[in-house]
């Protein structure tokens, strides 16, 4: 048994010899006891004085020939354990060899069956799977890396044939280069489908948004009054903002799908995808300029009928005042004044001083049309103004033209009414002074 050369043919198998071997380690362990014992008997026959029944010098030579032979079943018991144990781990570097083996074939199926997803969720679960599958290719090159190197101790001790072991060495060094070939490969058309679902995904989020704000920014809401309109505009300038914000985002669209695989980026269905985004981006920046002028001219319009409004309001006021007014035609009714000599301008409107030797009658009248003359100074820039307006609003081409431009006109009739009974009660006042003056003259 201790000088087979059997040293077994698989891992089971060394262990199993291993295993028997130590049993007849044991069993050598006992007998060495017992044959101790019996050396130690035998010597003390040999130092017996008088009667021996055998020769001394026999019995030495049996004993020291017994521990010979005890020495070297020792020596060979030693030696089979360790031609043994050499088995086991030249074994055992070839069973740890074929497992790794075994686990890059598994793992090459895995990646050759792998897709790259369908959308971004799945892209995502699937790259989270290939950075966990990272990690324990991670874990497995260190301890590859510690097995290769018991293959080449295995070799340097030089107790077997170095033609499979290098073999093998190389054999799977090469098949882990390849997994990490296709691994690294993988791994970049993994993130390959993720930038250009990424891509898809944000380009799907920006029309979406743009879908919306043109729902917005189309919208044939312009206000009912100068209030509400007001609010509109507030809220459009913040919309054209956003708007205007987001013009990066398009036209980064181009510079990210060059950056795409060309896999990616030369589809039919990405390329016309960026072009409608361009073009509802641009629809929509148009509509919202339209929008601001829209908005912008019902201001102007709301802003017109509430100043027509205040017009009309002091009109009628006017209107009522003087159509109940009554220019006196007795002397009573009127003051007399000390008459002032009118110089200067020729027109009335600078004098230098009184004459006393001179009298004349002055209404009470008077002072009431020289505060209305500066209202109608007043009012009529204001009516100015309103005109200029629904002037700009028409050449515009506002939708409201016709309506306005009524407006304008009731507005304007009015107005050179007011001017016709202003003209007509100062004409008549006018000409009951003068009469008047005249009698106070005669």
């Amino acid at each position: 048994l201790l000088v087979s050369k059997d040293l077994g043919k698989h891992l089971l198998e060394v262990e199993d010899l291993l295993q028997k071997h130590g049993l007849l380690e044991a069993d050598i362990s006992a007998q060495t006891d017992r044959v101790q014992a019996l050396n130690a008997a035998a010597l003390k026959f040999s130092e017996l004085e008088g009667y021996q029944p055998c020769d001394p010098q026999i019995i030495c030579n049996r004993v020291n020939h017994v521990q010979t032979c005890l020495e070297e079943l020792g020596e060979l018991a030693g030696k089979r354990r360790k031609e043994l144990e050499d088995s086991r781990q030249l074994w055992a570097f070839f069973q740890e060899m074929e497992e790794a083996e075994a686990w890059i074939r598994e793992k090459e199926q895995i990646l050759a069956a792998k897709t790259c997803g369908r959308d971004l969720s799945s892209v995502l679960t699937l790259t989270n799977k290939h950075k966990s599958m990272l990690g324990e290719l991670g874990s497995r090159r260190a301890l590859l890396h510690q097995t290769m190197k018991r293959g080449e101790q295995i070799l340097a001790k030089k107790r077997f044939s170095p033609s499979g072991i290098q073999e093998k060495i190389r054999e799977v060094r090469l098949r882990w280069k390849k997994l990490e070939e296709v691994t690294g490969l993988h791994q970049q058309r993994l993130q390959e489908a993720l930038n250009f679902f990424q891509f898809s995904a944000e380009t799907d989020d920006l029309v979406a948004w743009l879908q919306d704000t043109y729902r917005i920014v189309s919208s044939d809401d312009f206000g009912h009054d100068d209030y509400s309109t007001q609010a509109l505009l507030r809220k459009h300038r913040a919309v054209v903002e956003e708007v205007e914000k987001h013009r990066a985002a398009v036209l980064a669209l181009r510079k990210q799908l060059a950056l795409l695989a060309p896999e990616h980026r030369q589809g039919v269905d990405v390329q016309i995808r960026v072009v409608e985004v361009e073009q509802l981006y641009g629809e929509v920046a148009e509509v919202a300029v339209l929008r601001q002028q829209w908005l912008q001219d019902a201001l102007a319009v709301y802003r017109m009928f509430s100043e027509v409004h205040a017009c009309e309001v002091w009109v009628d006021e006017k209107e009522q005042w003087l159509e109940r007014m009554e220019v006196p035609e007795e002397l009573d009714e009127v003051e007399v004044v000390q008459h002032r000599c009118v110089r200067g301008d020729g027109n009335g409107t600078g004098c230098l001083g009184p004459l006393p030797h001179q009298r004349t009658h002055r209404s009470p009248l008077l002072p009431r049309f020289e505060s209305l003359d500066q209202e109608m100074n007043s009012v009529m820039g204001r009516i100015l103004d309103v005109n200029q307006v629904v002037q700009q609003l028409v050449d515009g081409g506002h939708p409201s033209s016709e309506e306005v431009r009524s407006c304008q006109d009731h507005l304007n009739s009015r107005w050179n009414r007011v001017v016709e009974l202003v003209e007509h009660k100062k004409s008549q006042l006018s000409s009951v002074l003068k009469i008047q003056n005249y009698l106070l003259e005669c």
